[in-house]
This record gives C-alpha cells, structure tokens and sequence, in this order.
C-alpha cells in the first residue's frame, strides 16, 4: 500500500467535514458537531485559522490531521497544536496515523515550534498509547478549562 500525505485544498472540503464526522462518531460526540460545509472553507481556505493533512492510500483519502498555531510565552516561540487526528477504521493499524503525526512533528521542527499539544478524551486508551509510543508526556498538573459560545 503506497501512502501519501498532502496538504488540503479547498475543494477537499467535503471530505474534511466527513473526517470530522468520523472522530465525533468515534469520540462518541456527533452531537457537538455543528461544522457546516461553508464553515470548513471559511475558517480553513479563506481565513486559513487552521490547517489540514490528508493522508491517502493507493490515492484513496483514510485519514487527516487539522492543526494550528498557537505561542507560548514562556518558550517565546509559536506551537503547533494538533486538533484532530482521525484514520478511517479499515484503515488503523497500517501506520497511516503514525505517518500523519510524524509528518506534523517534522513541520514543527522545521518551523522552529517550541512544542506541540493536543487533548486526548481519558477514556480513549488506544490514543493514549499511541501518543505515550510518541514520547508525549500526558499533563497532569493542568486543568482545561472552556468558555463556550453562548457565554462569550
């Protein structure tokens, strides 16, 4: 099997909205998705508030990763902050997760990032492994803490 990554276009859109339908299903939360088409090209194409990585098999699209850029203050540099990494289920355990998350760990030191952050759902063991192999360190001492849009 021959895999790609690419970055996304916009008329990938489409597809990027059926991957965030495929982690909120996974995740047991579709719904809390409120995305729209138009959103997704929007906030990602035009605005570009985020970024996307499409890995491909044999030219087929199995998974993604949207990311963006965030800045600690204490390292004086930008992170790169990993929203979503999702593989479709016929496709986990080829590698293509581990491709995707190495690429975005490879642009992170090209682009001098301080580091790079996610959240993992705490019942989600096969994730936490996954990133525990990755070398990441789960953050304990921190407390993530939201403001949702009806209390902006």
């Amino acid at each position: 099997m021959n895999i790609t990554i690419k970055d996304a276009q916009i008329e990938d859109s489409p597809l990027i909205l059926d991957f965030i339908k495929g982690i909120a299903a996974y995740e047991k939360l579709e719904d809390q998705v409120e995305a729209k088409l138009e959103d997704i090209k929007k906030s990602i194409f035009i605005d570009q508030d985020a970024h996307v990585i499409i890995a491909y098999a044999d030219n087929q699209p199995v998974g993604f990763a949207l990311y963006f850029y965030n800045y600690s203050t204490f390292k004086g540099r930008k992170g790169l902050y990993l929203e979503d990494l999702f593989v479709y289920e016929r496709y986990r355990h080829l590698g293509i997760g581990n491709q995707l998350f190495d690429f975005l760990r490879e642009k992170a030191k090209k682009e001098n990032c301080g580091r790079m952050e996610w959240v993992c759902l705490n019942w989600n063991q096969k994730a936490i492994d996954f990133y525990l192999k990755k070398q990441a360190i789960p953050m304990k001492e921190w407390t993530i803490f939201r403001i949702d849009e009806t209390n902006l």
